[in-house]
């Protein structure tokens, strides 16, 4: 689980590691872009909003205990009558037990094999892994599809399934390996219980290497295509688009915000168009804003900020704007009036590609000479907008923009002079390969980097750095500058014009509404009717 709050006890590591001035003259980065256009420090939204900490001190009880009954003896003993029904062969745990942030791994042994042909049961932690059943089967066919259909090193799916003595259950191949790509990248000897930390002392030519590894990877799961968003599965032996896009934010909003269920997305709904999918992704952001009864907002003007930014996000969606922002068709934003985009936007009709919410390089399994063995951990992967596609990855530091100790700005200098490192392990692998509109991946994700793409994504992904990143890097960019002096409290009032008269009319008594309703500590349990009538109460079309 992410930390309870925005701050965290580790040291900034990557502090004034270059400036922009050290930088490969190939690559040109926003810093030096930005022109008439400013981005001055936010302190109030610097970084990721808390969770509803009710919620969350009801969860850890409820997974300390289901932790403690997935260790348990007998619990083992069902793990292992599991397999030998599946694969008709006696089986025995193999310990340690392996412990990750959603799932726990029982390695077993097969009688009459050797350890080449040990088997791993991923079971996903009853209260920390939402939808769990819905994960599994997702992520068994998303896996099992990249296995035949790409080059991707992949643990063969053998069993799978939404109900056993022991829940929800993946029976994987197990892949030997020495480590995975984070013990290659990270400080050594750290707790592992922390987020990583990039080791520094790791000669440029060592990390372009690691990530070139990882970036063949990437190129070859945005090889498939898709005609609808949605999460793969397996049916009568085919894969297809069958079912809603399961994220990352989808179980956390449940899980530590306790927001109902029945306002997500349906689980048979698949999307036919990118703005369908960023409609869909505005509307949980407004889901989050009114459900979560706890510690979301500190004041009514903090509210009210909340209130008109995620109304201006969804407009925009709405309007078919967001799927535009950035690209050459983008005629409506004011950052396009001083730096001029090259890459066309992808049709929003698709074809569209996987996009993993939770990829990092601990998916990546290490081989004997820091190639990649395997990769694995296939959940909230999902056929998603082939602009998700076209950024750069979140992960080169390891902590996300919101978590980073000094504020999400100061996250994007640590962030700048590695994505450098990043684009030429992407060159390397791409050799020269176009990607979309007869250029290579590397390139738009230069340009994703360049013009705040990068941001609108992020933003549109994750509700509870939503806040941060549309004051900081999205709001200037779509409208231009505001007044310099404007009070982090007052940033709503620099764009209450640009909601309808609805909207504007509507602001007020849900203010007041959620400051009464914040004044008692509790979880809301919701009647999926009266949650859907309350969500529709304040989506204007």
């Amino acid at each position: 689980m992410p930390p309870r709050t925005s701050s965290q006890t580790q040291n900034d590591s990557f502090g004034g590691l270059l400036s922009t001035s050290q930088l490969s003259p190939r690559f040109t980065f926003a810093s030096q872009q930005l022109g008439a256009v400013r981005f001055a420090p936010k302190k109030t939204y610097r970084g990721r909003q808390n969770f509803d900490d009710v919620a969350w001190d009801k969860n850890d009880d409820a997974e300390e205990e289901s932790q403690m009954r997935l260790r348990r003896k007998d619990t083992c003993g069902q793990v292992e009558g599991l397999v030998r029904q599946k694969c008709s062969k006696l089986a025995t745990l193999v310990s340690p037990l392996v412990i990750g942030g959603l799932n726990i791994h029982y390695r077993i042994h097969l009688e009459g094999e050797d350890s080449s042909s040990d088997v791993m049961v991923r079971l996903p932690w009853p209260y920390a892994a939402c939808f769990p059943g819905e994960k599994v089967v997702y992520e068994a066919a998303t896996a099992e599809y990249l296995r035949l259909n790409t080059h991707i090193p992949a643990a063969q799916v053998l069993h799978y399934g939404r109900d056993s003595h022991v829940g929800p259950f993946l029976i994987l191949r197990r892949i030997e390996h020495r480590g995975d790509m984070t013990d290659a990248l990270a400080v050594p000897g750290l707790d592992p219980n922390l987020t990583p930390v990039l080791n520094l002392e790791l000669p440029e030519s060592k990390l372009r290497s690691l990530w070139g590894n990882i970036a063949w990877c990437l190129l070859e799961v945005v090889k498939p295509t898709f005609s609808r968003i949605g999460s793969l599965v397996e049916v009568d032996g085919s894969f297809r688009i069958a079912a809603r896009p399961l994220t990352q934010n989808m179980s956390s909003m449940t899980q530590l915000a306790h927001i109902p269920p029945s306002i997500l997305p349906l689980e048979s709904k698949t999307y036919a168009t990118t703005d369908e999918w960023y409609e869909a992704l505005a509307n949980m952001h407004l889901a989050q804003l009114i459900f979560q009864h706890n510690a979301l907002v500190s004041s009514e003007d903090d509210c009210r900020n909340k209130y008109v930014a995620r109304q201006i996000f969804r407009r925009l969606a709405t309007q078919g704007r967001l799927s535009t922002f950035g690209f050459v068709q983008d005629d409506w934003s004011a950052y396009v009036k001083t730096v001029h985009p090259r890459c066309p936007a992808p049709d929003r009709s698709g074809p569209f590609r996987l996009w993993c919410d939770d990829f990092r390089p601990a998916n990546a399994l290490l081989g004997p000479d820091d190639d990649v063995a395997a990769v694995i951990d296939w959940e909230f992967t999902y056929a998603g907008p082939t602009q998700f596609t076209l950024d750069p990855p979140w992960w080169l530091l390891f902590e996300t923009p919101e978590m980073w100790p000094s504020g999400i700005e100061e996250w994007s200098k640590a962030y700048e002079p590695h994505l450098r490192i990043w684009l030429e392990a992407m060159e390397e692998k791409e050799r020269g390969a176009a990607f979309l509109d007869s250029l290579p991946l590397s390139v738009h994700m230069q340009e994703s980097w360049k013009m705040g793409r990068f941001w609108l994504n992020y933003a549109a992904r994750k509700s509870w750095a939503f806040d941060a990143v549309f004051w900081t890097y999205l709001d200037e960019r779509f409208f231009g500058e505001r007044d310099g002096e404007v009070l982090d409290e007052d940033l709503w009032k620099t764009r209450l014009h640009l909601l309808s008269e609805e909207e504007r009319q509507a602001m007020e008594p849900f203010v007041q509404r959620k400051m009464d309703e914040s004044q008692k500590r509790i979880l809301v349990e919701w009647d999926p009717a009266e949650a859907k009538q309350r969500l529709s109460e304040l989506l204007f079309d």
